[in-house]
């Protein structure tokens, strides 16, 4: 499989169950190692890097949303989105300045001390949002961000990850949905550890990427 993204990109990577999504976002993004072939990600060879070094690369340039939002029950909004920065060395006051900026980034300014209980699906995701880029990671990975969500909760999600890449976030979007793959500008399809086919949507908002590659991969899945 060989597959770019360069920055400031949106992109869907669509595909039907057992395509070769999951190993593909673990893959990109540094959760696995691959077996054969090479992944850059902001530069650095992944199969070059220590347990160690990888875990830092992933730490700063790498973030993550995922269909269950892994919100730390009992904890605030914003010390939740704050958890996202645990291990970037700053202090506890910053971290917690930061979170704030992110909520209020997601339209959440409103919700700083509130718990997950006291939040909806929708709000749910968001604040995961805000703590996957409260680091301003080089590359977001969204897997399936709207598969727990109702369709209202799940568009409003899907534009903010819109506004996102407008700001200049690059985004890869992991879904089944054909509907959300084909709403983004750049739709990759995969299947059996493919790529099938990579298009652009001239009916989508488009992003505007840069020429310099934020993250390249060409791995066997």
């Amino acid at each position: 499989m060989d597959l770019t993204v360069r920055e400031g990109e949106l992109l869907a990577i669509v595909g039907p169950s057992g395509s070769g999504k999951s190993t593909l976002l673990h893959i990109v993004g540094t959760l696995d190692r691959p077996t054969a072939g090479t992944v850059h990600i902001a530069g650095h060879d992944v199969a070059a890097l220590t347990d160690r070094r990888l875990s830092a690369l992933r730490a700063q340039h790498v973030g993550f949303v995922f269909q269950a939002f892994h919100l730390v029950p009992g904890v605030s909004a914003r010390d939740n989105v704050a958890e996202g920065l645990l291990y970037s060395g700053l202090p506890r006051s910053v971290r917690r300045r930061k979170a704030a900026e992110a909520l209020d980034r997601v339209g959440l300014a409103d919700r700083l001390h509130h718990k997950p209980h006291q939040l909806s699906g929708g709000q749910k995701q968001r604040v995961a949002i805000a703590r996957a880029v409260v680091g301003e990671p080089a590359l977001l990975l969204a897997d399936e961000p709207t598969g727990a969500l109702d369709s209202a909760s799940g568009a409003a999600v899907m534009e903010l990850l819109r506004d996102l890449n407008r700001e200049g976030a690059t985004i890869a979007v992991i879904t089944h949905d054909t509907e959300i793959a084909g709403s983004l500008p750049r739709e990759v399809r995969i299947r059996d550890g493919e790529v099938v086919a990579d298009v652009r949507n001239p009916s989508s908002v488009p992003s505007v990427p840069s020429s310099v590659p934020s993250m390249a991969a060409g791995a066997e899945l």
